[in-house]
């Protein structure tokens, strides 16, 4: 008898070293085994066009890394003499892990969706805008740890029709405990849908002006020109007047400028000819609208009226080009000899000053 029970549990020692034995080489060579899987599939994916199978592949690089080291612990149990429930078990949790591996997988791959430069669009045949990304990765998101919870709930047998249905009941309360923050969602689907700005427009509301970073299902997020980050509910937004500059196809220029009351009047016509001349071949004026007249009569002196665009709407190139118009057109008023009038206050007598001194 003893020599039977010194035989079991010499084979179940045996067995549990062969068992380790596979665990160990699994674990130890995971890395090689991943090298060696990927080191293939990157190479057939140099060979395509697209970015898509690039990013699948990496986003999968440590799921796939982590399955080797799950398969060789499942290879391992399965090795041992166990029963059959606890094979059953064992089984259950193999299958379990492979959904959350394949979940983080493809969430490693939603996360990359900004990088694939338009190939979304081709591969679902429909234009997608910038606005909608941040949108679509989330929704993404939620939809693959739905699938992945509901996959799993049917694997270990738990019906999820009653949870299903409960949420119906519930919905009523979460609705009017949530109200603001579902507000604020149907305020996002109003900026996607009728889409007045985009990731990366810079945009002016009565609350803020910036720069679009962000725009998630309850709020829009804005980097101010003093690079401070505003965070904007989207209700709040949708119910605001929106001013995209950078939908501008070019920049206005306008300005009244002032000369001096007694400037010949040949010397303004020449002036304003020469202004007039100088815009219309400038190539980084716009040539449809360049209006350079004298306009009226101010407190100070005669005011000339200045309205033209440039053809960019880049804020530093804006600049420069606004800058050598100004010295431009300082040069030929220099030429023409017409000079700028300053503010100043004229004092007229009725009666001739006389002066007087006592001896």
């Amino acid at each position: 008898m003893r020599y039977y029970l010194y035989m079991i549990d010499t084979l179940f020692i045996y067995n549990l070293l062969i068992a380790l034995a596979i665990f160990a080489f699994f674990w130890l060579l995971r890395k090689v085994f991943t090298n060696l899987i990927f080191k293939y599939l990157l190479s057939f994916a140099q060979k395509t066009k697209s970015n898509l199978d690039n990013l699948l592949i990496m986003g999968f690089r440590r799921p796939i890394e982590i399955f080797f080291t799950v398969l060789g612990l499942y290879l391992a149990l399965n090795y041992l003499p166990l029963s059959l429930e606890v094979n059953l078990f064992i089984a259950k949790c193999f299958r379990t892990v492979i959904i959350i591996l394949l979940t983080a997988g493809f969430f490693n791959l939603a996360n990359n969706f900004r990088n694939l430069d338009g190939e979304i669009e081709q591969l679902l045949g429909i234009k997608i805008d910038k606005i909608l990304l941040p949108v679509l990765t989330k929704t993404i998101k939620i939809v693959l740890v739905a699938l992945a919870i509901t996959i799993i709930a049917q694997e270990w047998a738990y019906r999820i029709d009653g949870f299903i249905a409960g949420l119906g009941l519930g919905g009523l309360a979460v609705s009017l405990a949530a109200k603001d923050a579902l507000t604020n969602i149907f305020g996002g689907l109003v900026i996607i849908t009728d889409k007045p700005f985009s990731i990366g427009d810079w945009i002016m509301t009565p609350s803020v002006e910036g720069t679009v970073v962000d725009i998630n299902f309850r709020s829009t997020k804005i980097r101010t020109f003093a690079d401070a980050l505003v965070t904007i509910p989207n209700a709040t937004l949708a119910n605001e007047s929106i001013t995209n500059w950078s939908k501008m196809g070019k920049r206005r220029i306008t300005f009244k400028l002032p000369i001096m009351y007694n400037t010949p009047r040949e010397r303004i016509v020449d002036c304003l000819r020469d202004i007039r001349s100088m815009l219309e071949n400038d190539p980084e004026i716009h040539k449809d609208t360049i209006f350079v007249r004298l306009d009226s009569f101010g407190d100070n002196g005669l005011l000339i009226f200045m309205y033209f665009f440039t053809n960019t709407t880049n804020w530093g190139k804006f600049l420069e080009v606004k800058e050598d118009i100004n010295l431009r057109i300082m040069e030929i008023m220099e030429k023409h000899g017409v000079k700028f009038a300053l503010p100043s206050t004229s004092i007229y007598f009725e009666n001739e000053l006389t002066t007087s001194s006592k001896m």
